[in-house]
């Protein structure tokens, strides 16, 4: 509605899929698809809370909330714009996803959930840096708006490094598995991301290849994080 794909110059990480804007027509079909699937996945969570507990109800009704009240909302909002993609990812994801077979939450499901909170709130902080433009032109307020994209770089790099500090502060409390310290394997690539954030948050075009690392390096933590958590 805002037209913002339309101004957005697409890469391979931000300006969405293109197919909408290719196809206009399609957005009355398209909304559809999507509350139909926000209506199913409602369902499910009520019948999930029926048979694991009410303790659903919570991550259940903050998940529909970041849904419905994203776009519109959320993005106007810079604290909340960095923390909600990380939310739905990490603690509602994960730990309700315990709560739905366990019954009950754990505090190393709940910690654990904190690496991925970190790296998929970096991972939507960084990929704004190229769409600062438009985003402010169409009614955005994210972090890169508010305080400047080198500002925003320099908190992308803490939020990097607290992806990483959670697992290993996790170990010393007793909390979580010693295995969890797998995530440190990736940690030098994240450690160069963010360096790379830092020398061109000001160069779309130079920080873009370094995007992919970013999630190929978020794809590895997640991977070495479930396999230390098994043991």
């Amino acid at each position: 509605r805002s037209g913002l794909d339309l101004a957005t110059e697409r890469t391979p990480f931000s300006g969405g899929s293109g197919a909408l804007p290719a196809a206009p027509g399609a957005s009355t079909a398209v909304l559809a698809t999507g509350l139909s699937a926000l209506a199913v996945s409602a369902i499910i969570g009520v019948y999930l809370m029926s048979v694991a507990g009410p303790g659903l109800l919570l991550p259940g009704l903050l998940g529909v909330f970041l849904v419905v009240a994203y776009t519109a909302w959320i993005t106007r909002r810079p604290l909340l714009c960095l923390i909600a993609p990380g939310l739905g990812f990490g603690p509602i994801m994960v730990a309700g996803s315990y709560y739905a077979v366990a019954g009950e939450y754990s505090l190393s499901v709940v910690w654990a959930s904190l690496t991925p909170l970190f790296l998929v709130s970096g991972l939507l902080l960084v990929n704004q840096f190229p769409d600062l433009e438009p985003d402010r032109d169409h009614g955005r307020l994210h972090i890169p708006i508010l305080l400047g994209r080198h500002t925003a770089a320099r908190l992308f790099a803490v939020v990097l490094a607290l992806a990483y500090l959670v697992p290993a502060t996790g170990v010393l409390a007793g909390v979580l598995p010693l295995a969890v310290l797998l995530v440190l394997l990736a940690a030098p690539a994240a450690f160069l991301v963010a360096r790379k954030a830092l020398a061109h948050a000001d160069e779309p075009g130079a920080l873009t290849p370094w995007l992919g690392l970013n999630v190929a390096t978020l794809m590895i933590t997640i991977v070495l994080l479930g396999i230390g958590l098994l043991f």
